[in-house]
């Protein structure tokens, strides 16, 4: 009888209790996740940021920052990840890391439950953006691929690097290889390079880029790392093998917006629709950044929408 009044009575209270309560949080600690915090701090809101990895979402981890307004010369985005992060702290934003499993977004408390704890909140920022997407092929998860630019690049001097993907995303990280790498072949499904003119342009200056068109990466084979290619034209279907056990791919075929635990929410594609103060369908519940529906996603355009959510979210708490 006692362990049953422990578990009915004592332990829910007891985790009612540990609930910790908040103005705003904030799921993500990407450009639009920073800018947030920011913004609805210094309006005087008790702010909590949760990020699952680290601070900066996917722009952390890119070799480098461009067309941002006011970077610094030669800016990483290592460098612009650890700007951001201080400001926030410097600023009395709460960050803790941990992982959003679970969140109830309607009504007029919201509740967010991470792998650590729960927490509750007058208005939510849903800012935790997006993941690379999986080719889906076989033998994706060997070593050697899914490699990242400037964590991995310098492990591949002097070898050969495959890029997967033609976009602006793709080809500015082939630039910053192709200083690294004995040779870096751009694999494209489309006929040509679809990215802006500026990296075509550099793009064509190294003569250690080569771009293979029309063409997929369809299968990768080897024991525990990658010995061969399996490249496809997209055309004519006619497969190639190429054999480099000391070769390293890394893919940039666009992103996957984490949408999945927001099952109270109606997507479009998976992105989060939002109105022109990136207010969501939901009461009290806003987005920002690139996990919204829209066209163009640059780091200027997720501070911006991370900039009118704090505001506005600010304003409704």
């Amino acid at each position: 009888q006692w362990d049953s009044y422990i578990n009915k009575v004592i332990f829910p209270y007891k985790q009612q209790e540990d609930i910790q309560m908040y103005d705003i949080i904030i799921i993500g600690a990407g450009p639009a996740g920073i800018s947030a915090a920011i913004y609805g701090k210094s309006r005087g809101k008790r702010i909590l940021m949760l990020e699952k990895n680290q601070v900066g979402g996917l722009i952390g981890t890119v070799s480098t920052v461009t067309h941002y307004t006011a970077i610094m010369k030669e800016e990483s985005g290592k460098t612009f990840a650890e700007r951001m992060k201080e400001q926030a702290l410097s600023a009395g934003v709460e960050i803790r890391y941990e992982n959003v499993t679970e969140t109830k977004l309607i009504g007029n408390i919201k509740k967010v439950v991470t792998d650590k704890g729960s927490y509750e909140c007058k208005t939510v920022i849903l800012a935790n953006g997006g993941s690379g997407r999986m080719l889906g092929i076989p033998g994706e998860s060997l070593k050697g691929i899914r490699l990242n630019a400037p964590k991995d690049g310098f492990d591949y001097k002097g070898k050969n690097i495959y890029i997967i993907g033609g976009a602006d995303g793709a080809v500015k990280e082939a630039i910053y290889l192709a200083g690294i790498a004995g040779k870096v072949t751009i694999v494209c499904v489309e006929d040509e390079l679809v990215c802006i003119q500026e990296f075509k342009d550099k793009v064509a200056a190294y003569h250690n880029i080569e771009i293979m068109p029309h063409s997929s990466l369809t299968a990768v084979y080897g024991n525990e790392r990658a010995e061969e290619l399996e490249f496809t034209d997209n055309k004519t279907g006619k497969k190639q093998i190429i054999k480099d056990a000391e070769c390293g791919v890394f893919v940039y075929a666009g992103i996957v917006p984490n949408t999945q635990i927001y099952t109270e929410l109606k997507l479009d594609n998976g992105y989060i629709p939002v109105d022109e103060l990136m207010q969501t369908e939901i009461p009290g519940v806003f987005a920002a950044g690139d996990i919204c529906v829209k066209k163009v996603r640059q780091v200027a355009t997720a501070v911006a929408d991370g900039a009118i959510a704090g505001i506005q979210a600010a304003a409704v708490c």
